[in-house]
C-alpha cells in the first residue's frame, strides 16, 4: 500500500520563483516542500517516488471558463470527456457556464449539475448560476462558499441567453453578493454590422468579416458598460475572454490581484490566432467574441506582462465538425481547447513572449485568487495537491490520433509543440500518467473562502 508520494528533483514554478526541489503527497495534500537536493533517507519503505529531474512541477491550472455542454449538448462534448482531456492538459480544475439545455438558471438545475460532476469529472469543477432577464430572485439565492460566480451574457451567443434589460443588468449588479462574470458585446452594435453585410453578401457572408460583425466597438461598448455598473456599485466584476486592445483601456494594472474590484481575462485562442489565420482556418477558429487583429493580440500578449489582463483560461465550447462545417451564418461560434492551452502559452514562452513564472501567475494563482478558491492555485503545505508535471522539452504534434475532446478535432491539428504534461494528480491522486488515465478517484467540488 502506498503511505505518501514523493515528486522530487522537479523544477518547481511557483510564486514568481524555479527552484530546484521535492514535495511529498499525503492524504490529498502537500505536506512538505523542501528545496535543493532530496536526501533518500527522508524517502520511507511504500512512498511511490517520482523522479522529476528536468521538469518543470507546477500547481495544477484552474480554468475559470469552459463549456463541457452537459446536460443537453451532450453531442458536442459532455463533462467526462472534457474533464478528461483538460486533466491531459494539466487543467485540474474547472469553472463551467450556464448556456447548457436546460440553462443553469434556477438553484436545483444548478445543483443538478453539482451532481453529475461528482460522478464524472476527473477534475475538480465549479458551476456559474447563469443570469436572465427574469430570474433575479434565484440569483441572490445562489451560496457564495460553494459556487464561484454569477455569469450575464450582455452579448447573444450559443444557447442565447442575453440579459439586455437596462434595469435587471442595474438590480444584479447592485445587489449581487457574487463575482459577476460577464460576457460583453453590444447586440445592437452587431446587428446593425450584420445587417450591412447581409445586404453585401446575401447568405455568403465570408467569415473575415465574422471581427467586423462582432467588432472592436461591440466589445468595447458593452464591456464599458458592464465597468460603469460595476464602478456604479462596487460590484465584483470579472470581464470574460477580451479580445481587443481598446478594451484594455477599462482595466487597470494597479493593486493586489485579490483586492481588485474588475478583472479581465485573455483567452487563449485570442493571444494565438489573428485575423489572418481564418482563410486557413474558417469556421473553425469562429469564435465570440472574434479573432480579431495582430496588433489587438500582440497587445493582449504585453497586457498579460504588464498586469493589466490577470488570468488566462480558454472559453473552451465545442461544436461537432459538422456543425463548424456549415456556412458563416450557421455555423455555431466557440471550439475546443482545453487539452492544449498549456501548450500555446508553453509555445508563446519559447517564442521569447511569456515566462513560465507569468504563465503559472495567470493561470494558477490568479484565478485561485480571483474567485477566493480554498487551498487552490499555489504549491504550498496544506494546500491540495494539485499539482501537473511537465517536460519542458518533449515535442509533439496535435493529431486525431491523440485528441481527446468528444467532438473529436481542435483548431491547433498539425500544430508541434514542445512541452507536454507527464503528469496530473488531482487531490493528490495520479490522475494522469503518460497518456494513461486513472478513474477510479473523481474530483471534488470547489469551495470559496468568502
Amino acid at each position: 500500500m502506498i503511505n505518501r508520494t514523493i515528486i522530487k528533483n522537479a523544477i518547481i514554478v511557483n510564486e514568481h520563483a524555479e527552484r530546484k526541489g521535492s514535495i511529498c503527497i499525503e492524504n490529498g495534500l502537500i505536506t512538505k516542500i523542501i528545496y535543493g537536493e532530496l536526501h533518500n533517507d527522508l524517502v520511507q519503505p511504500n512512498d511511490l517516488v517520482i523522479n522529476a529531474e528536468g521538469k518543470y512541477l507546477i500547481p495544477g491550472i484552474i480554468d475559470d471558463q469552459v463549456h463541457f455542454r452537459e446536460p443537453g449538448l451532450t453531442h458536442k462534448g459532455e463533462i467526462y470527456t472534457e474533464a478528461k482531456a483538460a486533466v491531459a492538459g494539466g487543467i485540474t480544475s474547472f469553472m463551467e457556464m450556464p448556456n447548457t439545455n436546460p440553462q443553469t438558471i434556477t438553484q436545483a438545475l444548478l445543483e443538478d449539475k453539482y451532481q453529475l460532476a461528482s460522478q464524472k469529472s476527473l477534475a475538480n469543477y465549479s458551476f456559474y448560476m447563469g443570469a436572465t432577464n427574469e430570474n433575479i430572485d434565484e440569483l441572490l439565492q445562489t451560496d457564495p462558499k460553494h459556487v464561484c460566480g454569477i455569469k450575464i451574457f450582455m452579448g447573444a451567443s450559443t444557447g442565447n441567453m442575453l440579459v439586455d434589460n437596462p434595469e435587471t443588468l442595474e438590480q444584479i449588479f447592485k445587489q449581487s453578493k457574487l463575482l459577476i462574470a460577464v460576457h460583453c458585446e453590444d447586440e445592437q452594435t452587431i446587428r446593425n454590422n450584420l445587417a450591412i453585410y447581409q445586404e453585401k453578401y446575401g447568405d455568403n457572408i465570408p467569415i473575415s468579416c465574422h471581427p467586423l460583425i462582432r467588432s472592436e466597438e461591440a466589445c468595447y461598448l458593452s464591456s464599458l458598460l458592464a465597468t460603469t455598473l460595476a464602478k456604479k456599485h462596487n460590484t465584483r466584476l470579472h470581464l470574460l475572454h477580451l479580445s481587443t486592445a481598446k478594451e484594455l483601456s477599462l482595466l487597470s494594472n494597479e493593486g493586489e490581484i485579490r483586492t481588485k474590484r474588475i478583472t479581465g481575462e485573455g483567452c487563449v485562442h485570442h493571444l494565438w490566432f489573428d485575423e489572418s489565420d481564418y482563410e486557413q482556418l474558417g469556421n473553425k477558429i469562429k469564435w465570440n467574441p472574434a479573432i480579431k487583429t495582430k496588433n489587438d493580440k500582440e497587445k493582449l500578449v504585453e497586457a498579460l506582462i504588464n498586469n493589466t489582463l490577470d488570468v488566462i483560461a480558454t472559453d473552451h465550447a465545442p461544436h461537432t465538425f459538422e456543425e463548424k462545417a456549415n456556412a458563416y451564418s450557421k455555423a455555431p461560434s466557440g471550439g475546443p481547447l482545453v487539452q492544449h492551452s498549456l501548450n500555446v502559452m508553453l509555445e508563446l514562452r519559447k517564442q521569447g513572449k511569456i515566462s513560465i513564472s507569468k504563465i503559472v501567475e495567470k493561470m494558477c494563482h490568479h484565478p485561485a485568487e480571483i474567485f477566493q478558491v480554498n487551498k487552490r492555485g499555489y504549491i504550498r503545505e496544506g494546500y491540495y495537491a494539485d499539482i501537473v508535471l511537465l517536460d519542458p522539452n518533449k515535442e509533439w504534434t496535435v493529431a486525431k490520433d491523440n485528441i481527446l475532446y468528444k467532438c473529436g478535432w481542435s483548431p491547433l491539428e498539425g500544430q508541434k509543440f514542445t512541452g507536454k504534461v507527464t503528469h496530473t494528480f488531482v487531490n493528490g491522486n495520479l490522475v494522469y500518467d503518460n497518456g494513461l488515465f486513472n478513474e477510479k478517484v473523481k474530483g471534488m467540488r470547489l469551495q470559496f473562502e468568502r
